[in-house]
């Protein structure tokens, strides 16, 4: 629906103000950027800074580590698969590297992994290419220009971003990587935008010292997506997919090595095992928990199964007791909730401004702190821009690009927003977005090392369901970066590690056992299986009413 009047007319504050705004930025002043001090003081109205909002794990590699309530959940609650029940005589399938996950790392993983000469299985819950590289819109940062900036720059943003608090291995391996990430996507065939002249494009993003953000107008991951996907699919019979078919638990040997995993076909509702010699999670993050009951930007089967399934096999965890709130999700119309407005709109000029059409914040303040100050503005200072269904926004005010850069610079820089809002009879050229911080990016995730490698030996991790090289908190363009370099890394290690040195002994599930019997021990889970795999959003009185309800296809 368009804007209903009493937007317009709230509206008209912001138009009021534009021009000053614009003149400002003509001239080069731009809103402070808060000190140190002031930006500790803003992250204590981020979720995150909410203890109530979390509670300690009672089991596992990670006992006593707070996170939030709905990861704990998770982690505390039965396999989805009984182990005294599944014949694990029976093998559907068997491959070199079974990678679980068809989104962005998980295919780049499957490239290099196939280089390597090795076979590849690729399961994915939904469809290949189904993930939130998908949905990235913004950017991805690398230093692949020889003046102003270096790999060094890049990795004291990502450090700084994060707030020192990141692994500082995975850090220069992020960075050093990224030119070669770039290189190798473009002769892919990755179609990134570019200056007249033919040099690649770049922009700012979000507490970056230098221009370094590549994109494709503001569909980045879907054209990378694109390449890969269409690459994986033209490698042949080395590179397997199966889609609807996400894995639900991991299998080692008996020397506690990863050796394949019991898949679950979505449509048939069959268990079945694939056996492999390595075996890479991808699977990427927890939007669709809706952890403090934020929206969210996240595709569908966005719900931790990755982390829940190292987890029980032994892989520790680290910094999920933070969680990225995207400053920028749509709060109206109410029929797009939660959907991502890329960070590129603000690092093209635009402003944040509150109900009286004040610029309250730098538009290029790290995530967590710009997210924490719209946050303040609504709920502390009352300035928040009332919505129909009674929630809070703050403006995006679009137009102004469209001053600074030129009339049709949104239309042609911005067209899956501006498509996507004209639906709705909202013409961002003219008109600003209403937004509100939206649940976007899990921080954190399972530990691994620079080589993808984790505790336990033969699984590698790759993307968002790792955790430690964004620290407490990721930078703009880092992610699909993340997803690239990391995915590239699995790939070619995992298909080395099966061709040349992996040795697996007998399946077993004595893992989830021993998982099953500590969780007792707690005396917890014993209501709750995981993974999820699917969100319900089922409402609670029409499940009250549902009394045959349970979980279709557990193995019990």
């Amino acid at each position: 629906m368009p804007y209903p009047q009493q937007l317009k007319d709230l509206m008209k504050q912001v138009a009021a103000t534009r021009a000053q705004r614009v003149a400002q930025k003509q001239s080069g002043w731009h809103f402070p950027f808060l000190s140190l001090d002031q930006r500790k003081e803003m992250l204590n109205h981020h979720p995150d800074f909410r203890e109530e909002g979390r509670r300690e794990v009672r089991v596992g590699p990670s006992k006593g580590y707070r996170v939030a309530h709905e990861i704990v959940d998770l982690l505390e609650a039965r396999s989805r698969v009984d182990p005294d029940r599944l014949d694990l005589a029976r093998v559907a399938l068997e491959t070199d590297v079974l990678i679980i996950g068809g989104g962005g790392a998980g295919t780049s993983a499957a490239l290099l992994a196939q280089e390597q000469g090795a076979s590849v299985v690729v399961a994915t819950k939904l469809r290949h290419g189904d993930a939130n590289t998908m949905m990235a819109e913004g950017g991805i940062q690398a230093a692949t220009k020889g003046e102003k900036d270096s790999p060094y720059f890049h990795y004291l943003d990502v450090m700084g971003g994060g707030h020192f608090t990141n692994e500082p291995e995975l850090v220069h391996t992020l960075v050093t990587q990224a030119p070669s990430a770039i290189a190798w996507l473009e002769a892919l065939g990755c179609n990134f935008t570019k200056s007249p002249a033919g040099r690649l494009a770049t922009i700012h993003g979000g507490g970056t010292s230098r221009k370094r953000m590549h994109y494709a107008a503001d569909i980045t991951g879907a054209e990378i997506m694109r390449t890969i996907r269409d690459e994986a699919r033209n490698r042949g019979r080395d590179i397997t997919l199966l889609e609807f078919s996400p894995a639900v638990e991991l299998v080692l040997d008996e020397r506690g090595h990863c050796v394949g995993a019991v898949l679950y076909n979505l449509e048939t509702e069959e268990y079945f095992l694939v056996r492999a010699k390595a075996v890479i999670l991808a699977t990427g993050v927890c939007g669709r928990l809706h952890i403090q009951g934020f929206m969210t930007t996240n595709h569908y089967g966005a719900t931790a199964d990755g982390v829940v399934l190292g987890y029980r096999a032994g892989v520790p965890i680290c910094f999920l007791h933070t969680v990225q709130y995207h400053p920028t999700g749509i709060v109206f119309p109410e029929q797009a909730e939660g959907i991502l407005i890329t960070e590129k709109f603000r690092g093209s000029g635009a402003n944040l401004c509150n109900v009286d059409g004040e610029q309250f914040v730098n538009e290029r303040e790290p995530r967590d702190v710009e997210a924490a100050a719209i946050i303040r503005e609504c709920s502390v200072k009352g300035k928040g821009v009332p919505t129909p269904s009674g929630k809070a926004g703050i403006w995006l005010d679009s137009p102004m690009i469209e001053l600074l850069a030129g009339e049709g610079t949104v239309k042609r820089e911005f067209p899956g927003k501006y498509i996507l809002l004209k639906r709705f009879g909202i013409d961002i050229s003219q008109e600003p977005m209403l937004i509100f911080p939206t649940l976007h990016y899990q921080n954190g995730g399972l530990e691994y090392t620079s080589e993808c490698t984790t505790k336990v030996p033969g699984l590698y991790v790759a993307g968002e369901v790792g955790g430690g090289v964004h620290g407490a908190n990721r930078l703009m363009g880092n992610s699909l970066l993340d997803i690239i370099v990391f995915g590239r890394i699995a790939g070619e290690n995992a298909g080395a590690y099966a061709k040349q040195a992996a040795r697996p002994g007998a399946l077993t599930l004595d893992h989830v056992r021993r998982y099953h019997q500590e969780l007792a021990s707690a005396g917890v889970g014993a209501e709750r299986i995981a993974p999820m795999l699917l969100p319900d959003y089922t409402p609670p009185d029409v499940r009250g009413r549902q009394l045959t309800a349970q979980y279709q296809g557990t193995l019990r």
